[in-house]
């Protein structure tokens, strides 16, 4: 085991702990526990074991009940995964009641302060869930079985997972109102906790991006399908009714080079398996922002781990668009292309946008959307589009400090705009062949 792999499970170690301490915080508000702990608290309600010795209890349980539903080949696949779990139950399940003995003196009574102690142990937990996330080596048992169960009954992650926890909550008030006579330790803090984790998760992440050098073997970070690649690449992105597309078709003919955008579907179709009618219907499109945080707390291990279709199709169009800057120089229409390029030294970043007036205009008279319909449709895709870049890259999406240039459409003509980018691509054009014939026999990155 290399010194990066030690750090990664050191890591997911302090996560375990964080994760404790937020659900410890959250159960202190006497306002009801998170839900996959709800059963765990109810059942120390009322036995005398406490709620981490029940919490090693119930994990073990879990990693029982996945040997009825997962198979043989994918358990000899996932062994090392598997057997962790035991110990990661173990450790999880001391650190919950180590963190209660350090904390009698957190004892709220007034309301609010139960409020304000539930929204600090939120925040806390998604520190920890985050911070798992970003270690990315293992998996605590209650996710495991989501994930066998998942796979098993070929479901998408985020759905299951959100049936798990709605049956331990039932569980949990069942057990309650059975050994107590009323439902206790499932309350709003519940609720509270179920819808807040998942965004504040999401928001948290980018920010351990700090954390990458150190838990990632710098010889392999920048490890890259790109390669040697020099072929300058146009990326446009666009408010819709901003004619971005139009413009992507003038820059094609004018510098002949190939065009993307309709074609991603196709292409995005033989990738992933996927139905041209689902991507052509779903493309760019995935649930209200808040509804895909609370489905996929942990979105980075779902992309490795447990990809919903959002997520496969998100991949599969990434892989597409490095395998089509590896290729041949190109113009490439919205996709999150600025991101998946980020790091890529011959592409010139667009962002097309216009004023309300310029875009119903167009929508109306050039994509033939009737008028009582325009100024819907206009935000709906651009509240798409927004939610889409902004769950998968992380970025604002319209961000001037990301694009290279941005362009008022309402207030430039295309053919001007056109002019502009067509300047850049020959100028970074000639920068990428004299970059070539001074570095001829550069080596590939590895």
């Amino acid at each position: 085991m290399d010194v990066y792999s030690i750090r990664r499970y050191l890591l997911f170690v302090i996560a375990l702990f964080i994760n404790a301490l937020g659900i410890v915080v959250i159960t202190k508000a006497l306002l009801g526990t998170s839900p996959i702990t709800s059963v765990t608290y109810v059942l120390s309600m009322f036995t005398p074991w406490t709620m981490g010795y029940w919490t090693i209890i119930l994990n073990i349980l879990f990693v029982f009940l996945e040997l009825f539903f997962i198979s043989w080949k994918d358990l000899k696949s996932d062994i090392l995964m598997f057997l962790l779990q035991i110990p990661i139950s173990l450790c999880f399940g001391l650190f919950i009641d180590f963190t209660m003995s350090i904390l009698p003196w957190l004892n709220p009574i007034e309301y609010i302060s139960r409020i304000g102690c539930l929204l600090v142990g939120c925040v806390i937990l998604a520190v920890g869930i985050a911070l798992e996330v970003k270690a990315n080596v293992a998996m605590m048992s209650g996710e495991y079985f989501v994930r066998v169960l998942s796979k098993r009954f070929h479901k998408e992650f985020g759905y299951v997972k959100l049936g798990f926890d709605s049956t331990l909550v039932i569980i949990a008030c069942l057990l309650s109102w059975s050994f107590m006579s009323g439902i206790y330790g499932v309350r709003e803090g519940t609720v509270v906790a179920a819808l807040a984790v998942g965004p504040i998760v999401h928001f948290i992440t980018p920010y351990y991006r700090c954390l990458d050098k150190w838990i990632r073997d710098g010889k392999y970070a920048e490890k890259t399908i790109l390669g040697k690649s020099r072929n300058v690449v146009i990326t446009i992105a666009r408010e819709f009714g901003s004619g971005g597309h139009l413009l992507g078709e003038k820059l094609s003919k004018d510098l002949g080079i190939k065009f993307y955008d309709k074609e991603f579907i196709y292409l995005a179709a033989q990738k992933s398996g996927m139905d041209e009618g689902y991507i052509l219907k779903n493309e760019q499109s995935i649930p209200s922002f808040w509804l895909k945080c609370i489905l996929e707390e942990n979105n980075e291990q779902a992309l490795t781990r447990s990809l919903s279709a959002d997520d496969v199709l998100f991949v599969a169009e990434s892989s597409i668009i490095q395998e089509l800057v590896e290729k041949e120089p190109c113009i490439i229409i919205g996709r999150c292309a600025d991101f998946v390029l980020k790091d890529y030294p011959f592409v010139i970043k667009v962002f097309c946008y216009s004023d309300f007036k310029s875009a119903y205009k167009r929508c109306v008279e050039e994509y033939g959307i009737p008028k009582e319909k325009a100024e819907m449709e206009i935000k709906r895709i651009n509240r798409n589009r927004i939610a889409h870049y902004e769950y998968y890259t992380g970025h604002k999406w319209g961000e001037p400090h990301h694009y290279n240039l941005m362009i008022n459409t309402g207030s430039m003509d295309l053919n001007v705009a056109c002019d502009l980018i067509k300047n850049l691509y020959y100028n970074l054009q000639k920068e990428s062949l004299e970059n070539e014939k001074f570095n001829p026999q550069e080596e590939e990155v590895l």
